[in-house]
């Protein structure tokens, strides 16, 4: 007999997990959030070294040896896997982006990315939410899924979302799961479907491929079970992943140092993403982004201070891809924001509206309107996506 304490420790355990229980998705279009948060210098992942004030501005940042796009910009060397992408066509990067957003502010810069709100804290719940939220035919099911503990603000919102994160606890014995169904079962529905929902959640997660991916938490391993989730025919139609790390402002420099881990590490994850999709790839896109970029001069401690505008990066067999999208502001003194920072030309809501209406087919109005609100200016980006 299982004691009294226990079955009230599982019960409360069970309602954490996610339900996991998705209908029918009612197509194949995938979307992938990944949010590189603490301001990714934008500079050093895509590098305008064709700028001629880049050398100059950049001084000790300045990449030795790139790799090459063209004739204007380059990949840092971390990322090669972007570069096969890129080569593939399926790699669309987008440069001096930003959000409406023009402090510095961590805090206040990622309500802005996640809300969508024109300002920070203009609403409590999240775009990605919202442009679920707008498929008539989606209410009542998961239809997102964040690979965190807690739902991130721009999954949050009227539409029913699920999350899966791996526990730091020893996984219990079957037999224990299948007798605590049973007993819920009998005495609590909601309990059950809490417990099926987490079995049949952390079975798809095994099912991922994850040789070599690590440890369980890092980038390529999480990848590839937001890629299980996805790619399940009744899986949801949106995964998010959050990568933290991206504040560099001390000791930015070296094949060793913190930048150079992330972006192998964010290399890897999206190699490992297409990797674990498979067939589901062709109808996918993945949107790297975050809350602004960094200053375009070093500081004195070898990093970059908060900035303005920064890189972000479409991916995914869905993609027009093979070219750098970019209104480019140069990095002349006079060009720069304020003196110091990328100056934005592209705004990131025009970037993701073009996703959201061409991929996922959502309407003008609810992207003007409850996606994000008071951007009626602000028009979708065309020709992100294949024919």
């Amino acid at each position: 007999m299982l004691s009294r304490r226990f079955i009230l420790a599982a019960g409360a355990a069970a309602l954490s997990f996610p339900a996991m229980a998705w209908a029918q998705a009612g197509g194949e279009k995938k979307f992938v959030l990944v949010i590189l948060r603490g301001g990714l210098d934008g500079l050093s992942a895509l590098a305008p070294v064709g700028d001629p004030d880049y050398a100059r501005v950049r001084r000790q940042l300045a990449l030795d040896n790139p790799l090459r796009l063209d004739a204007m910009y380059a990949l840092h060397p971390r990322l090669v896997h972007f570069q096969e992408l890129y080569q593939a066509r399926e790699l669309l990067p987008v440069h001096a982006c930003a959000t409406a957003y023009r402090e510095r502010s961590h805090f206040d810069a990622q309500n802005v990315l996640e809300t969508g709100a024109p300002r920070p804290f203009g609403r409590d719940s999240g775009w990605l939410n919202a442009a679920l939220a707008a498929d008539a035919n989606a209410r009542g099911r998961e239809r997102g899924v964040a690979l965190s503990a807690q739902a991130p603000l721009v999954l949050r919102g009227p539409a029913p979302v699920a999350t899966w994160s791996p526990s730091a606890l020893p996984a219990p014995s079957s037999d224990t799961l299948t007798r605590l169904l049973s007993l819920y079962e009998r005495t609590d529905p909601a309990l059950a479907t809490a417990l099926q929902g987490a079995m049949n959640a952390n079975a798809l997660a095994d099912e991922a491929d994850m040789s070599g991916a690590g440890a369980a938490r890092a980038p390529s391993a999480l990848a590839r079970v937001a890629a299980n989730f996805l790619k399940q025919a009744d899986g949801p139609t949106a995964a998010v992943l959050e990568l933290t790390g991206w504040d560099t402002h001390t000791n930015q420099t070296g094949e060793q140092g913190p930048l150079a881990r992330n972006l192998r590490a964010l290399d890897d994850g999206l190699a490992a993403l297409k990797d674990e999709l498979g067939p589901t790839w062709r109808n996918t896109v993945v949107l790297i982004a975050t809350e602004f970029g960094r200053t375009a001069a070093p500081n004195g401690g070898g990093g970059t201070d908060h900035g303005t505008a920064a890189a972000a990066f479409l991916a995914g067999g869905a993609i027009a891809g093979g070219r750098v999208h970019a209104d480019w502001p140069g990095l002349a003194q006079s060009a720069l924001y304020e003196g110091r920072d990328l100056r934005p030309t592209t705004d990131l809501r025009a970037l993701i509206k073009g996703v959201l209406a061409d991929h996922l087919r959502i309407s003008n109005a609810a992207l003007e309107t409850t996606i994000f609100p008071d951007s009626g200016a602000v028009r979708a980006l065309p020709g992100l996506l294949r024919a």
